[in-house]
C-alpha cells in the first residue's frame, strides 16, 4: 500500500471546480436515465454536489460511518497489488488531479472525476462494497501469484470499471469509467455496442482496452451476480 495515506486539504482553484461542475452537471441527466438503482443513492448520501469538488474528509466521515470504507490519495495509476491490498483494509485510491478544460471529453488516465464520482458513490452499495472486499481478500492471499492477480484485475475491469446489468428487464450501467464519461454512456447504451453475457472464463481471457471504447461490455443479470463471481473464483483459484 503506499504509503501516503493522508488526504489532500488544500483548496482546489476556481478552475478546477469549475471542470468538476461542468462534468458533474452534463453527466448527472444521463446518470439518472442509465446508471443502475443505488448509484444516485450514493451520489446524495455522500453528499456530492455539482456546486464544488467533495471535501475528502467529509466524505471520509461519511463513508467510515457508512460502512468502514475510506479513501486514500494515489499519484495516477498503481500496481494491480497495491491497489488490491490497500482495499482489503477498506481503502480505495482516488486520485487527486483533475482534467483540464481542454481534455472534458476524453482522458485516458483516470483523474479526481472518474474516480470520485465514478467509483466513490459505488462503495455506498454494500453489495458493491463486499464484493470488492471479496476480490482483494482473495488477492491479498495469492500476492505471489501473477496469474492470480491478473485475473482478479480483468474481473475488476469488466465489473467495477466497465460492467453492465439487467434491472427490471432494461440494461443499466454500473461501471465508473462509463458512468463517469458521456461519450462512453452514450455509446454503451447504443446499438453499436457488443453487449455480452457475463461470463467468468471469457473475462479471464479478454484483455484490457484503455485507449478507446471496450469492444465488448458483459452484462450480468443482477447486481446480487457478483457473489457468485467471488465463489467461482474462489474454486478456480483457492
Amino acid at each position: 500500500m503506499p504509503a501516503n495515506t493522508t488526504l489532500p486539504t488544500t483548496d482546489y482553484s476556481s478552475a478546477d471546480n469549475q471542470v468538476w461542475s461542468i462534468l458533474f452537471d452534463r453527466q448527472l441527466p444521463s446518470v439518472k436515465q442509465y446508471a443502475y438503482a443505488q448509484f444516485m443513492p450514493g451520489l446524495e448520501v455522500l453528499k456530492f454536489s455539482p456546486s464544488c469538488i467533495p471535501d475528502f474528509p467529509a466524505t471520509n466521515r461519511l463513508l467510515s460511518e457508512l460502512n468502514g470504507w475510506s479513501i486514500y490519495p494515489v499519484p495516477g495509476l498503481i500496481s494491480n497489488t497495491d491497489f488490491f491490498m490497500a482495499m482489503a483494509d477498506k481503502k480505495f485510491g482516488v486520485t487527486g488531479w483533475i482534467r483540464k478544460m481542454e481534455q472534458l471529453d476524453y482522458l485516458e488516465e483516470p483523474d479526481l472525476f472518474h474516480d470520485v464520482f465514478g467509483h466513490v458513490p459505488l462503495l455506498a452499495d454494500m453489495r458493491i462494497a463486499n464484493f470488492l472486499l471479496g476480490l482483494a481478500d482473495l488477492a491479498r492471499r495469492n500476492i505471489q501469484k501473477d496469474v492470480v492477480i491478473e485475473a482478479i484485475a480483468r474481473v475488476y475491469w469488466y465489473t467495477i470499471e466497465f460492467g453492465l446489468v439487467n434491472e427490471n428487464s432494461s440494461l443499466k450501467i454500473f461501471g465508473a469509467g462509463i458512468l463517469s464519461s458521456i461519450a462512453e454512456t452514450k455509446f454503451v447504451m447504443s446499438a453499436a455496442a457488443n453487449h455480452q453475457p457475463f461470463d467468468l472464463e471469457t473475462i479471464l481471457i479478454t484483455p484490457y482496452i484503455k485507449d478507446r471504447f471496450q469492444d465488448q461490455y458483459f452484462v450480468l443479470d443482477s447486481i446480487e451476480q457478483l457473489n457468485l463471481i467471488l465463489n467461482q473464483l474462489e474454486i478456480q483459484f483457492s
